[in-house]
C-alpha cells in the first residue's frame, strides 16, 4: 500500500513539473512599459502549435475595446476574445517557442515571437521581434 501512495505521489509531482515545463496556461501580461498588469492571456496548444488568446482585461474601463489600429481580419473586432498569439511552436533547442506571431493590440503591430519560460514554469519572457529590434514582456502564471 505504502508503495502505491508513494508511487501515487511521484506520478502527481512529474505532472505538475511537466505543467510548468510548457507556456500552456493562464497568464496575467505585464506592460512592458507601465509595468501594469493588463490582461489574462489563455495559452493552448493543438497539434504542437501554440496560440494565445485574451481571455480577461483587468482594466475595467477597457471591457469594449476594440482593435483599431489593427490591419488585418482582426481590425475594429473586440480585443477581449481576441487571438493575439498564433503559430507558435517549441524550437529544435527545446530551450523556448517562436516562429509565430503576436500581435499587440494598443497598436496594432505584429511581432514575431519568441516565448521562453522562466523561474520554473512561473513566469514568462515574452519577446517581440521587428527586425533586429524587439521588446520584452514578463507574464506571469496564474495557473
Amino acid at each position: 500500500m505504502r508503495d502505491v501512495m508513494f508511487a501515487a505521489a511521484v506520478a502527481l509531482l512529474a505532472q505538475a513539473a511537466f505543467a510548468q515545463a510548457t507556456p500552456v496556461g493562464l497568464w496575467k501580461t505585464i506592460d512592458d512599459e507601465t509595468k501594469q498588469e493588463k490582461s489574462h492571456v489563455r495559452i493552448s496548444e493543438a497539434a504542437g502549435v501554440v496560440s494565445g488568446k485574451i481571455e480577461k482585461l483587468l482594466d475595467p474601463t477597457k471591457q469594449d475595446a476594440k482593435c483599431d489600429k489593427c490591419t488585418d481580419a482582426r481590425k475594429d473586432q473586440p480585443v477581449l476574445g481576441m487571438t493575439i498569439i498564433e503559430g507558435v511552436k517549441k524550437s529544435a533547442e527545446e530551450a523556448y517557442w517562436d516562429g509565430g506571431s503576436i500581435l499587440d493590440p494598443n497598436n496594432g503591430k505584429t511581432y514575431r515571437v519568441r516565448l521562453t519560460l522562466k523561474d520554473g514554469g512561473k513566469t514568462l519572457e515574452v519577446r517581440g521581434f521587428i527586425g533586429p529590434f524587439y521588446r520584452n514582456q514578463t507574464w506571469v502564471r496564474v495557473e
